[in-house]
């Protein structure tokens, strides 16, 4: 049963919300149904708000980010322009129509977003986009997105995401000034436990939410890291990526092994026990 509950602030367009999953991953392996996760769309860009980059910029973002952090990063930019609010209100669609589907939906647009021609404001290519989720039926979600009750959960997300003033993550200055009010940037997440509430603004190491977890509630049971790329791919049948599983396989404070890490996946690769799907300059990883 969980312990903590745990509400992430996120947006598919973002890449540090993006760059954020190996951390996410981590703490799913180590403390598993203890933390109860919920997911809060931001909105990061509509009709109002573009995009504050110009994609030939964003495409020179790409190639920091793929060597700081290690997901994978294809640097072509996208034909034109576009806005994540669609794209969010798809991600709650799924949320009300299919709980739980919500984190895939993310998930499947995150690595969409950074890795193909994607446009997370086409309806066509994000119904394309979602039906490669097992199991989720893409046509009742996609309409399902313009009813009152999916706009008014989309709303309630987005008003929540600028609600950051005064807070740790503004302290921090994690917070982005808005419009709407000081906005939580992905990903955000808040920490509760009893009355007890601890923010974790922005992008933050792995240590700085496994301390805030440790106090909120002491008395959880800990993995330790997977023994091997194998066993870390087991919770996932979804797939990681190669920095994913490294950091599942990391402890303590030790820098993540990634060529360890992948070293071992090829291996497994060549015994067919896991499949590589090519991803920008990386690869999703599926066990077999």
């Amino acid at each position: 049963m969980a312990q903590i509950k745990a509400l992430l602030f996120n947006d598919p367009s973002c890449p540090f919300g993006y760059s954020a999953s190996p951390a996410l991953r981590t703490l799913e392996w180590r403390y598993r149904d203890q933390i109860e996760w919920h997911l809060a769309v931001i909105g990061l860009s509509d009709d109002r708000n573009p995009l504050p980059y110009p994609l030939e910029t964003l495409t020179g973002f790409y190639f920091d980010f793929r060597e700081r952090y290690g997901m994978p990063f294809a640097i072509e930019p996208k034909f034109r322009t576009y806005t994540s609010a669609r794209a969010c209100q798809v991600i709650t669609a799924a949320r009300l129509v299919a709980p739980g589907s919500e984190w895939r939906v993310l998930r499947t647009l995150q690595l969409l977003q950074f890795n193909t021609p994607l446009l997370l404001d086409d309806d066509r290519q994000l119904a394309e986009a979602i039906g490669t989720v097992p199991g989720l039926d893409a046509t009742k979600v996609m309409e399902a997105v313009d009813t009152p009750e999916v706009q008014a959960a989309y709303q309630e997300d987005f008003d929540h995401a600028r609600t950051a003033a005064g807070g740790a993550t503004h302290l921090q200055d994690k917070a982005a000034a808005a419009e709407d009010g000081h906005r939580f940037t992905a990903p955000s997440v808040i920490f509760e436990e009893g009355d007890r509430r601890v923010e974790v603004g922005g992008f933050q190491p792995i240590e700085a939410y496994d301390v805030v977890i440790a106090n909120l509630d002491p008395e959880l049971k800990r993995m330790g890291p997977a023994g091997d790329a194998l066993e870390a791919l087991s919770l996932y049948p979804a797939g990681l990526t190669t920095q994913e599983v490294a950091a599942i396989m990391t402890s303590g404070n030790d820098a993540p092994d990634r060529t360890g890490a992948e070293r071992q996946l090829v291996i497994a690769l060549g015994e067919d026990k896991v499949k590589r799907v090519a991803l920008g300059n990386d690869a999703l990883w599926i066990r077999s």
